[in-house]
């Protein structure tokens, strides 16, 4: 994860109406209604028979179940785990809820990656939640790398139309031969479809799914102004109802023609299951989320890239709302107005933005 590109842009975020959650979850609403598939037929497996302690052992504590777990991040230490097997293709999810309180300077990460196999060349999918101060919102983001592809990050960022601490929310990472799509519940928040112009920029090799807590003071919150207080601590995030479905490959393998035939028809499974249809409705309610919650994509940051990188879907009337830095442009809000009339010209980061 190139978080030295993280810190040249600190969140510069409109403020949006107040009612904007409210009518997001009111859609939401009508939308599972009147869907005949709104919930993911999934298929969960006991922490144990898929995953593995990755670090801070001591602080990763097994529910009494058996079917999840929790991370804790204290003063010495953070923790992850770590899927047992690697996979070529797949879906990833799990039920997940966040610290609550002070949780500034913290990461969340849930994501696929197999750096530790191909360290100059690895592939990443990424969700990162990074932490706020209290009665402030967290903030996430998804990325994507290929190859070793680190200087070509493609990230976004966003807010939630809910408090991901007061209960558990499902986070998915689908990864195909044809596309990516990060989901929240059961609505796809992106969508990254695989092309020529893209070559070995699309993640392609085998990888382990990862979840980790950690001390990122020096980037998550405002650019690193706010660090982790572990007066606070221990912080501690939560993981259940776990999912791992793909086809489970050696690397090495995995290259030979009849490492290739052995994932061919879990591959087909995998694209015939309902979450990997992007259908008009959830398409809707991808474009509803977009609109409203991002607010920062690389797509859009002309100073990273003057030429848009290829996957990039350009829409006018969306590039008319981002700045040339990918950050959205300022709204007209009472606050805003506010700060013109004084002509103050300070930039306002994540803290000062409070509750959107």
């Amino acid at each position: 994860m190139d978080h030295n590109t993280l810190r040249r842009f600190g969140e510069i975020i409109p403020k949006t109406h107040r009612n904007h959650n409210f009518l997001f979850s009111l859609f939401l609403f009508v939308f599972f209604f009147f869907s005949s598939h709104a919930a993911f037929d999934l298929a969960t497996i006991p922490f144990n028979d898929g995953y593995s302690p990755l670090f801070g052992d001591s602080n990763v504590v097994r529910s009494d179940d058996g079917n999840g777990v929790n991370l804790l991040l204290d003063r010495f230490t953070g923790s992850g785990f770590i899927s047992s097997s690697m996979y070529k293709y797949g879906f990833f999810s799990a039920n997940i809820k966040l610290p609550s309180n002070y949780t500034a300077g913290i990461c969340v990460a849930f994501y696929t990656s197999n750096g530790d196999v191909f360290e100059k060349t690895h592939d990443e999918l990424d969700f990162e939640f990074l932490g706020n101060l209290a009665g402030k919102p967290w903030r996430f983001q998804t990325n994507l790398y290929g190859n070793g592809s680190t200087h070509r990050g493609r990230e976004e960022r966003y807010r939630l139309w809910f408090d991901p601490t007061k209960e558990y929310h499902r986070y998915s990472i689908l990864w195909t031969a044809k596309n990516v799509v990060f989901y929240i519940d059961e609505v796809p928040i992106r969508e990254v479809l695989r092309s020529a112009e893209m070559g070995a920029d699309y993640p392609s090799k085998p990888m382990s799914l990862y979840a980790t807590i950690w001390d990122a003071s020096n980037w998550a919150t405002s650019g690193g102004k706010y660090k982790v207080n572990y007066k606070y601590a221990p912080f501690v995030a939560e993981f259940k109802d776990l999912v791992l479905k793909g086809c489970s490959v050696d690397p090495i393998e995995e290259s030979t023609v009849a490492g290739r035939s052995i994932c061919s028809d879990q591959h087909a499974d995998l694209e015939a299951q309902d979450y990997a249809a992007v259908t008009p409705r959830r398409r809707l309610a991808m474009r509803r989320f977009r609109q409203r919650y991002m607010y920062y994509s690389y797509c859009y940051d002309t100073l990273r890239y003057p030429n848009p990188l290829p996957e990039c879907d350009i829409i006018p009337s969306e590039k008319q709302r981002f700045k040339e830095t990918g950050r959205l442009k300022f709204g007209g809000s009472h606050r805003r107005q506010s700060r013109r009339k004084a002509r103050t010209t300070t930039p306002v980061d994540d803290a000062d933005q409070g509750d959107m």
